[in-house]
Formats: C-alpha cells, sequence, structure tokens
C-alpha cells in the first residue's frame, strides 16, 4: 500500500512539472517584450501595452525567434521600423548623450557651489554680536555675588 502510495505521488510530480514549465515563457521574445517600449502605448513596455497592435508586434517577435532570428537582428529592425521610442533609455551618442552628460554635470556644479559656499562660511571671521554690550552696574554685580555665595 505505501508504495503504491510513493509511486502515485511520483507520477503525479512528474506530471505536474512539464506543466509547470509550459507556464514558464523561454527564449529571448518574451525578454524583448519585457524591455522594449510600446510604439502604440507611450509610457508602457510592450508586454503591458493593451492594444491589439501591440499584441500582433509581440506575436510577429515571438515567431521570428521560432524562425531562428537572432534577438539583435529582431531588435535592429524594430528600431528601424519605429524608431528610438522603442528604446528603454536614450543611446549614449549624439543628442542622446545629453541625457546621461547634463544631469552629470549639474550634480557636479551643484557639488562645487556647495563645497565654495561651506569654505566661505568655515573662513568667514566670526560676526560681532548683535545684542549690544550692557553696562554693567557694580553694586549690582556685587548684590549678585554676595547671594552667589551664599
Amino acid at each position: 500500500m505505501r508504495s503504491v502510495l510513493i509511486t502515485a505521488v511520483a507520477l503525479a510530480f512528474s506530471l505536474a512539472l512539464p506543466a509547470a514549465a509550459a507556464d514558464e515563457p523561454e527564449g529571448w521574445a518574451y525578454e524583448v517584450a519585457n524591455e522594449l517600449m510600446s510604439p502604440f502605448c507611450p509610457g508602457r513596455t510592450l508586454a503591458d501595452c493593451p492594444s491589439s497592435y501591440a499584441e500582433s508586434l509581440r506575436m510577429w517577435i515571438i515567431v521570428q525567434e521560432a524562425a531562428g532570428r537572432s534577438r539583435a537582428d529582431v531588435e535592429n529592425e524594430l528600431f528601424e521600423r519605429y524608431g528610438d521610442i522603442m528604446r528603454p533609455a536614450p543611446r549614449a551618442e549624439g543628442l542622446g548623450l545629453a541625457a546621461y552628460v547634463v544631469p552629470s554635470a549639474i550634480i557636479l556644479l551643484g557639488a562645487g557651489v556647495v563645497a565654495a559656499v561651506l569654505r566661505y562660511h568655515a573662513r568667514k571671521p566670526d560676526a560681532p554680536s548683535a545684542t549690544p554690550a550692557v553696562a554693567r552696574d557694580p553694586e549690582l554685580e556685587r548684590i549678585i555675588d554676595e547671594e552667589l555665595a551664599g
């Protein structure tokens, strides 16, 4: 009885493993759809776009993978067809290089300004006190000294 139960459990696991593996897509076509931006839904990846055009483009990518085309070849064709709008980030060349250089330059410039201001304030002599000096009354000083002494 026990061996039948063990055999049944092993058979169930062996049948469930291929079904679980079938739920997880394999290959680069699904990665491409999750990485590239959709030309039909601005701000969404191709995988997240609910458009029927996006669905047909996802299917086209899967067919291209099944036909044996390389990922780079398919991505290049998509960029030629739809342009750089499908790129998740601008290219680091030409005008797209500004997307990387300008923020870095602003951060460096801001750090330089902060450092200069801190150095200026660190070297600046102490300003005179804003409160005017109070004339001391010798009698009042004597009374305070007597009270403090005891």
